[in-house]
């Protein structure tokens, strides 16, 4: 079955999303709508053949999902403006809006019957297909559920998770790409003090971290497991290991992500 996909807002996520569709070839250029006020920016998807528009509310009439990547102070607005062409028995809504909730987006739709909606929760990684992206639905059946997860799969890794658990893995999968970098970071700088460029210290850290980060999703392991078998006895590693954990390392890195949670929580 085909399947028309209308992306409105094609800043950097929305465009992010369309590349990755299209290179995947998940979809065909003719099978995507983007909408956003400055048709001017979209030209270039035009020349691919993509239907570009400033008009969200034809945009939606020739939609199946609706994907909503706009900003958060702008989704009431937009969802009043497209909710004349909205067909409950037809479209689907995918949500990527920052901090938006299901029950948020229902009361502005207030249509009788309820219209399947799946909110999603991408990383910046999206940018390169490598997003690690968490998915919780209302009212989306099997068959829907499917192809949002399939869609995001085409963007890096998808997780279902229940909607009470999105600001945690806001913490986890966003903020989580910034405390990685900050390590990354910190490695290049001990790299740096070691002997290495600022340029060879960088390729060997981020690699490092990359092949880590495969290891454990290839072969379903435990970090620790990992860890293991780069410790000897008396060796160089453990000792390091054991410098960081008593300079806080671990403890730190907890403290900072509980502290971002509840800085979510406290802002609600």
């Amino acid at each position: 079955m085909s399947y028309h996909l209308t992306i409105i807002g094609g800043g950097n996520l929305g465009s992010s999303m369309a590349e990755g569709l299209i290179n995947s070839h998940f979809i065909s250029a003719h099978q995507l709508t983007i909408t956003r006020r400055n048709s001017q920016a979209l030209s270039g998807w035009k020349e691919k053949g993509v239907d570009v528009s400033t008009d969200n509310l034809a945009a939606v009439e020739k939609a199946d999902y609706i994907i909503l990547a706009v900003k958060p102070f702008q989704v009431k607005d937009i969802l009043q403006q497209i909710l004349p062409a909205i067909d409950p028995d037809r479209h689907v809504i995918i949500s990527v809006v920052t901090g938006v909730w299901i029950k948020e987006l229902r009361e502005v739709l207030g249509v009788e019957k309820a219209i399947p909606i799946i909110r999603a929760m991408p990383n910046t990684a999206i940018a390169i297909q490598e997003s690690m992206t968490c998915l919780c639905s209302d009212g989306a059946n099997a068959e829907q559920l499917e192809f949002v997860t399939h869609l995001f799969n085409q963007l890096g890794k998808t997780v279902l998770i229940e909607e009470k658990l999105m600001d945690a893995a806001t913490v986890l999968g966003a903020c989580g790409t910034a405390f990685a970098m900050r390590y990354i970071r910190a490695n290049i700088q001990g790299g740096i003090e070691i002997g290495f460029s600022a340029a060879t210290a960088s390729l060997i850290a981020a690699q490092t971290v990359k092949g880590a980060a495969e290891l454990l999703l290839l072969r379903n392991t435990h970090p620790e497991q990992e860890i293991d078998k780069v410790t000897t006895p008396k060796g160089c590693t453990i000792a390091g290991l054991n410098e960081m954990e008593h300079r806080g390392f671990s403890s730190s890195l907890i403290k900072g992500v509980v502290t971002s949670y509840r800085k979510i929580q406290d802002d609600m």
